[in-house]
């Protein structure tokens, strides 16, 4: 059976420091084996099926790559309007992570350190987390051609105890079950780098 990602309520609030519930937002509860795969699949999802405002669904470009058990990062073509100033918008505890991306940081709330890339218009910025906690306000770097976001977890060994991402990739399903468009022109590519002499890579939309 196809591990599919789970669409659910966003986190409210610019503040957030509450513990997340890893069966509202990644469909298993702390304890079940199958909760860091779910929560790849779920960051996956919802960049490749982002709020209106970012893209239609099925547009952006994604690749996600897997580095480790626990550890990944998702790269997609999308990134917020920047503001009159040139500055990045502000989310969830002043962090570059915004209710538009809700569900990285529903992710980066049970990761031990996330880092924020977002770049746009020749500028670009980079914040890292612990938690969804900034560790300091964005920062400038050389920003890449065109636009994008990305952003790496490091789930945190304490909350996920022994439960890996699965090295199946091709049974991962990151389409939403009710979405009507699909037929957009983005793609999803999976890499696993886990295996250094034998990467693997799985195109699942």
């Amino acid at each position: 059976m196809a591990v599919s990602y789970l669409r659910n309520t966003p986190i409210t609030g610019k503040s957030y420091t509450t513990p997340v519930d890893a069966t509202m937002y990644f469909g298993v509860g702390r304890e079940d084996p199958r909760l860091a795969t779910r929560v790849f699949c779920a960051v996956v999802g919802h960049v490749f099926h982002p709020a209106t405002r970012v893209a239609a669904s099925h547009t952006p470009d994604v690749v996600a790559e897997i580095t480790a058990d626990l550890i990944f990062s998702v790269t997609d073509d999308q990134a917020d309007i920047l503001t009159g100033r040139g500055m990045p918008n502000l989310g969830y505890n002043d962090s570059l992570l915004t209710s538009d991306r809700w569900l990285s940081a529903a992710a980066a709330a049970v990761s031990s350190q996330t880092t924020v890339e977002v770049w746009r218009d020749g500028h670009g910025f980079r914040q890292s987390l612990v938690g969804l906690r900034p560790v300091e306000p964005p920062a400038e770097f050389s920003a890449p051609a065109g636009a994008g976001t990305r952003v790496a977890f490091i789930l945190d060994p304490a909350y996920f105890g022994s439960a890996a991402i699965t090295t199946d990739i091709a049974s991962l399903d990151v389409r939403c079950p009710d979405c009507a468009n699909t037929t957009g022109p983005g793609k999803v590519v999976i890499r696993d780098r886990r295996e250094r002499s034998r990467p693997s890579e799985y195109r699942c939309a």
